[in-house]
């Protein structure tokens, strides 16, 4: 009996694919391009329908017709000669799919390239690790329509289910898929940043243990701050290191890594003009975290505040937190949201909005429970501008916009640096001011470039001789 579908790469993720889709019902061959993962995987099974392959030629006409193949290796070159050594052997009609964290544009070319050849290429984001991949993955395929459809019910079986709804849905064309798990990584840096920050003014400034602080955790984690990163920031906490017995988050090195879609989000922002101030801010504290050695060289150097040792009622102040922590979050998926819709609407996408907050429910690591809000926001209002201007979202901002001056204040007197919850203070300030400094601005670049301007009183574009 021939199989249903093949998956290509069998690290973590395509491993946990594979496995995934046997129990789900489907008939799967795997092949490696080296034969140790494969023979991993094979002391993995206990009867699953999975069929390995150490020929390629094999694996691909092991597959019922119209094939469908699951690519699961590093983004880049490599699936590109993956593709190059498929092509020989499949036949007009057959599917590939990109299930990688690929660049978008890159999406697109390779989409372009095959779609000539009567091949179907699908771009799919997958987000949810190593557990969601086995155990169900927020999964955003983009490409032709009719060719999704083709792959649907294997995907949608594959899927985190949440109240009885697939987190999978059609994103849009060609490279759409890809772009929306791009933003969704960079909302993951902004989010993850936000928590770090929270949890460091509560130990340093409210001067709280770490037990202390993951038993908070736990409790906002009971609320609307209920998400899958809050939830394992307090099992983090209460981990100890078996070496020291010290809690483990004492003796991991203060260095983080990225892997190149927080960036790429901050650059296609950038490149079309979208501001997602946050999101970049984050990005930008990895970089600098990067920096141990000079950081510490720095300490002995640079001076910090002077500062009155003052006491802080810590019931008052942890709420404060919990209030500056849900609006920065707030202010950072309005950023990525902000950044789905110019791009859809600069490339005519029409992504799915609210389908997009409610795939993000089950699986992926920014899931949340006020993602049902954000879903609920653009069911309301398709067109909205920004997630901030909702009304549910416009007032709770109204009230916790009070939290999150105070830490803001408190922290940056006492020397700690704030990047992500002071750019969602600004954020917040920049988008609400009506009338703001940037005139003063286009008059200085009218005054050395003359760039020109537009007045507020009268059509058209002036210039003025400052110097006459």
């Amino acid at each position: 009996m021939l199989n249903t579908i093949g998956v290509y790469g069998l690290g973590v993720m395509g491993s946990n694919i594979a496995l995934n889709m046997a129990s789900k019902g489907e008939r799967v061959a795997v092949y490696n391009y080296t034969r140790d993962l494969t023979d991993k995987l094979v002391q993995r099974l206990e009867g699953q329908t999975i069929t390995p392959y150490y020929d390629l030629e094999a694996f691909v006409q092991s597959l019922a017709k119209p094939r469908k193949i699951f690519i699961m290796v590093t983004a880049g070159k490599a699936i590109d000669s993956v593709i190059h050594s498929l092509l020989p052997l499949l036949e007009e009609g057959d599917l590939l799919m990109d299930g990688g964290n690929s660049h978008y544009k890159d999406t697109e070319r390779r989409y372009d390239e095959l779609k000539a050849k009567g091949i179907g290429y699908l771009g799919i984001g997958i987000s949810g690790g190593e557990i969601g991949a086995l155990t169900g993955p927020s999964i955003m395929p983009g490409g032709d329509p009719d060719v999704y459809e083709r792959v649907a019910p294997i995907l949608t079986k594959i899927a985190a289910q949440v109240e009885g709804d697939p987190c999978c849905v059609y994103i849009g064309p060609k490279g759409a898929g890809h772009f929306v798990k791009m933003v969704h990584n960079g909302i993951e840096y902004a989010d993850m940043q936000l928590i770090a920050e929270a949890y460091t003014f509560l130990r340093k400034k409210l001067g709280l243990s770490v037990d202390e602080i993951a038993d908070i955790f736990d409790e906002w984690n009971q609320g609307e701050l209920k998400s899958y990163l809050i939830e394992i920031t307090a099992e983090i906490l209460r981990k100890r290191d078996d070496i020291t017995g010290l809690p483990l988050i004492d003796v991991i090195l203060d260095k983080a890594g990225q892997k190149g879609t927080g960036k790429w989000t901050s650059i296609q922002a950038i490149d079309n003009g979208i501001p997602t101030s946050i999101i970049t801010e984050a990005l930008f504290a990895r970089y600098i975290s990067s920096l141990k050695e000079e950081r510490m060289a720095a300490e002995t150097i640079l001076a910090g505040p002077d500062e009155a040792q003052q006491s802080l009622d810590k019931q008052v102040w942890v709420e404060y937190v919990r209030q500056a922590l849900y609006m920065g979050k707030v202010c950072a998926y309005a950023q990525g949201f902000t950044q789905y819709k110019m791009t859809s609407e600069l490339y005519d996408w029409k992504l799915p909005l609210k389908d997009i907050a409610l795939i993000f429910r089950g699986g992926c690591i920014i899931r949340a429970n006020f993602l049902n809000v954000i879903s609920e926001a653009y069911q309301e209002q398709p067109n909205l501008a920004n997630l901030l201007i909702s009304p549910y979202f416009a007032e709770k901002v109204k009230v916790y916009q009070t939290g999150l001056r105070k830490v803001v204040c408190e922290g940056i007197q006492s020397g700690i640096s704030f990047p992500c919850l002071s750019a969602s203070l600004t954020y917040y300030d920049s988008y609400r001011t009506g009338t703001s400094n940037a005139n003063l601005l286009q008059a200085q670049r009218d005054y050395f470039g003359a760039h020109t301007y537009e007045r507020n009183d009268l059509e058209g574009v002036f210039h003025t001789n400052w110097q006459a």
